[in-house]
Formats: C-alpha cells, structure tokens, sequence
C-alpha cells in the first residue's frame, strides 16, 4: 500500500533564509514523500541571497522559492498540513492561525543567519552553519516510521528533533 504524501509548512518571521533552507532541504531529502511549503508571519518579501547560494552549492533545488506570507496557508483553498515546524523564536512565541485539520507541530528554532554581520564570508558561514543544523533535523525527520508512530510518539520524536546540536529556545508563547 502506499502512503500518501504528507504537507509540511516551515514557518519562521521574515521566511528569507531558515523556513528557506529547511523547504529546500525537505524537498530533496523527503524523496517526493512530501509537499513542502515556507512561508512567514511578517514576510520580507525577499528571499535571503546566500540562502539560495547555500542551497544550490549542496545541490539543492532553489527554484519557485520565494518570500511569503503565513496568510496563502490559512485559506480555504491552501493544502491541509500535516506538519508546522517553526525554525524561529520569533514565530513560535507569536499568536499562529487555527490551522485546519490540527497539524503536528514543533518548534525547531536556530540562530537566524540573516542576522549575521561581518564580512561575506563570515555571513555565508551563518548560513552554512543553519543549513546544517536544519539538515540534521531534516535527516532525522525523514527517517521516522511515519506510518507506525502514534500522536503521542510523533509529537515526542518532533520535540526531541527540535532539540538537536544548535537548538534556540523559544520564548513562552504559542507555537503553531
């Protein structure tokens, strides 16, 4: 029998670089076994250019990423989610929408890159640093038994996920 394929939403504040990153990574890793969205509570509207740098240097897709915002995912007509991970502390201590069909969620927060200073490089490390981290948590995530798990152990994997090498801690809030 074959699973269905599963939606997953990375939310962070600007969506320029970490949801970024993460939607990449997901979309290779995840081997078509999920459809795999980025979006923001306060969407830049651009996407981070060292992110997309990162991306392909890993042999990442880039195509179709953009900067947007949470609200294209809270319509009637958006794709119902199965996963939310919030990858910014930001975003997970903010008031998130009433997603339909109550999604797991977890809060997968690190160092936001964009906020690097220095010079190029420096920068571009910051970036390569959270790719690594959200690829880490990526890797695992994929690796779970999805079809065996019930709620209580998916939401314990998650969370123990979100705590990998490079975990920020969110500030009391409402996750997703």
């Amino acid at each position: 029998m074959t699973e269905r394929t599963l939606n997953v939403l990375f939310l962070c504040t600007g969506n320029t670089a970490r949801s970024i990153l993460a939607e990449g990574i997901l979309r290779k890793d995840g081997q078509g076994r999920f459809n795999v969205f980025s979006a923001g509570s306060l969407p830049k509207g651009t996407v981070n250019p060292l992110a997309l740098k990162v991306l392909e240097s890993f042999g990442y897709p880039t195509d179709g990423m953009r900067s947007k915002s949470w609200e294209e995912f809270d319509r009637p007509d958006a794709p119902q989610m199965d996963f939310i991970f919030t990858v910014c502390d930001s975003a997970a201590g903010e008031a998130c929408p009433v997603w339909p069909g109550h999604p797991m969620t977890a809060h997968w927060g690190i160092e936001d890159p964009a906020a690097a200073t220095g010079t190029e490089i420096e920068k571009e490390r910051a970036v390569v640093t959270a790719f690594k981290y959200l690829r880490n948590r990526i890797q695992a995530f994929v690796a779970l038994p999805m079809a065996t798990l019930d709620d209580r152990s998916m939401r314990t994997q998650l969370k123990e996920i979100g705590e990998m090498e490079g975990a920020t801690q969110p500030p009391p809030g409402n996750l997703p």
